[in-house]
């Protein structure tokens, strides 16, 4: 859904990685990981550098889980222009989704196959196949469809234990920002201060 709508994130890399952004000599790179759960793109932590922290050195302790080794967690912060967004938390878009969800489950059951799973291996890993396959199901469905593109995905992440019994919050929540058009990065900003 278009919005006008500036993001401020944090993307969590190697220092080294990040120093090349940030002196303009290289541009973030798209994760196409097939258990991204938002699907291919540039990963953001909105509003909240502390998780985009504890995410890099998440990464420095599960190699396998990056495409390059964290030697030194770093963060760089992003201005995005959310631009056409496929934003779920908004109605519209979380139709979207599960309209996609069931014309994937009617392809790959037409297909004999099985449907993609989501798994978690840690409490601070999961391989989110099937929320992956749904949203890249998503976008091919629009291509072919001719619709236009979405730049960008953004979606609330429940995550952690519950913060007392009971409750409706979780230790880790979170808003992600999936950045498919990396043309609409507005600009990457050196973090200052506090490190998780």
């Amino acid at each position: 859904m278009k919005r006008n709508h500036i993001a401020i994130g944090y993307h969590g890399c190697d220092r080294e990685i990040g120093e090349r952004v940030l002196a303009g000599e290289i541009e973030l790179r798209p994760s196409t990981n097939d258990y991204d759960w938002l699907g291919s793109g540039v990963y953001l932590w909105e509003n909240d550098e502390v998780r985009a922290w504890q995410w890099a050195k998440s990464l420095q302790r599960h190699a396998k889980m990056s495409v390059g080794q964290i030697k030194e967690p770093f963060v760089v912060g992003v201005v995005v222009d959310l631009g056409d967004c496929l934003d779920l938390l908004q109605a519209d878009s979380i139709r979207l989704v599960a309209e996609a969800h069931a014309d994937l489950r009617q392809v790959t059951s037409e297909a004999s196959r099985s449907m993609p799973r989501n798994i978690r291996i840690k409490d601070e890993i999961a391989l989110r196949r099937l929320d992956c396959a749904v949203i890249q199901h998503l976008h091919r469905r629009r291509e072919e469809d001719r619709l236009s593109s979405f730049d960008t995905v953004r979606a609330a992440f429940p995550e952690g234990h519950e913060l007392y019994p009971d409750a409706g919050f979780q230790e880790r929540t979170h808003i992600q920002v999936c950045v498919r058009n990396t043309r609409q990065i507005v600009g990457c900003f050196r973090v200052k201060g506090r490190r998780a």
